[in-house]
């Protein structure tokens, strides 16, 4: 096996590996850019607290400099959600989806992949919504972290892996 999945147990999947995801959420702000915008937003809070300070309107002052905090408070908290990730991995035997949310709690999943679907809902202008893995009339969601395009992406590539597990072992004899 050439990935580097594990169970939570720290053991290895069994059989021949065929897909293996990690998925995050995409934060469209880097940390250059986090503080480039906390900097222009300080500098427009204060400017604008010393004009109301200066025609008498002083108590407006600390409000200025509130909304800026708030911001920079859901900034963080945006930061730390990032954290979370999800993990797909079907190999010949089982497909295991682990998720960890942004604390580091883990919850896994071992499915057998013979007996899995994968299950969409579509919509019409923007495509798919959420994904579902199906097994004995149970619903797993996958994928929640991605667009609709991405999540296209995912579907195909994921479909693809769990019909080569399904195919099962091929051998190949040289004569």
């Amino acid at each position: 096996m050439t990935s580097g999945a594990k169970h939570a147990d720290g053991t290895a999947p069994l059989g021949r590996l065929f897909f293996e995801r990690v998925l995050s959420p995409h934060r469209s702000l880097p940390p250059r850019g986090f503080h480039v915008l906390m900097l222009a937003l300080g500098l427009i809070s204060l400017t604008a607290g010393i004009g109301f300070v200066a025609i008498g309107a002083w108590p407006v002052f600390g409000f200025c400099g509130l909304d800026v905090l708030l911001l920079y408070w859901a900034l963080q908290l945006s930061y730390r959600r990032a954290k979370a990730y999800e993990q797909v991995t079907v190999t010949s035997c089982e497909l295991t989806v682990r998720q960890v949310n942004h604390r580091g709690r883990m919850k896994e999943w071992t499915l057998n992949p013979l007996w899995v679907r994968l299950d969409r809902v579509v919509h019409a202008e923007f495509g798919i919504e959420r994904l579902f893995l199906v097994s004995r009339g149970q619903r797993l969601a996958i994928a929640g972290f991605l667009g609709p395009q991405e999540k296209e992406s995912f579907a195909l590539a994921l479909s693809a892996a769990l019909g080569e597990a399904k195919r099962g072992p091929t051998r190949t004899v040289f004569g």
